[in-house]
């Protein structure tokens, strides 16, 4: 007899400090906005109405998911699952853009190069200089991070290849055991498994963006393809927060 597969729930952390000032975060470790806080209020209930049960719950080692985590598990009165934080599910490395104001970067690069560092599949922005590269592998909360493989800069390309191993060695076996998934991380690392798990082309991806604070539930089959997907909530809502994400990189007028 085969065994049931679990049901897994994708889920970008609220709106975070930086994501409110249109700033590029990559692995600054900003926290929540107040908005943030409420999407990450609003994610719980979503689930908890939704009839949500979860076994395991996985997330990055940034606060701005891992406060999103507590508070969704919070509301849906299921603090006590236990829980794997990974560098892995980071959100992609924007190298020397971190902290620099998205309007402001497209006004002096022009928004089409912005664009392209992006949302391109497989052109990462400038990266780190030598010096912050050194002070990161000095951050405390970076320490799980093997040396050799901690990043300058990361296009989608070079995320999708970190989170991948996390996907087949550890979400896979799970969601084959019938275990139901929570996996709360960043715009990238989850647009990385919507790729894969949605066969979107290098082309489409560009395109696709993941609202803060929307649940993503997929149904999967035994060979862990989508028999369903969807937003939890309103759907125009999402819609609409998903196309407020798009237009982040746009220039001041």
């Amino acid at each position: 007899m085969q065994n049931k597969i679990g049901k897994l729930v994708l889920l970008r952390h609220g709106e975070s400090q930086w994501n409110q000032e249109n700033r590029f975060t990559g692995w600054v470790d900003v926290d929540l906005s107040p908005k943030g806080r409420e999407e990450a209020l609003r994610a719980g209930k979503l689930l908890k109405d939704a009839g949500f049960m979860f076994n395991e719950v996985h997330t990055s080692i940034l606060k701005r998911a891992i406060r999103t985590m507590w508070i969704a598990l919070d509301e849906l009165d299921q603090m006590y699952l236990p829980v794997t934080r990974s560098w892995r599910l980071n959100e992609r490395h924007y190298g020397a853009l971190q902290g620099l104001n998205k309007p402001e970067t497209a006004q002096r690069y022009g928004e089409e190069q912005v664009f392209i560092w992006r949302r391109s599949f497989d052109i990462p922005p400038p990266p780190f200089s030598d010096e912050q590269m050194t002070a990161q592998l000095k951050e405390p909360r970076f320490a799980s991070v093997p040396a050799d493989q901690m990043p300058r800069n990361e296009a989608l390309l070079h995320c999708q290849k970190r989170v991948m191993p996390y996907w087949e060695d550890v979400l896979v076996p799970s969601l084959k055991a019938g275990k139901n998934l929570l996996v709360v991380a960043h715009g990238n690392s989850l647009r990385a498994l919507i790729k894969h798990l949605d066969q979107v082309s290098d082309h489409d991806i560009t395109e696709l963006n993941v609202p803060t604070g929307f649940p993503l539930a997929y149904e999967l089959d035994a060979d862990l393809r989508p028999l369903s997907s969807g937003y939890l909530g309103d759907a125009a809502a999402a819609t609409a927060a998903a196309n407020a994400v798009a237009k982040q990189g746009q220039a001041k007028k």
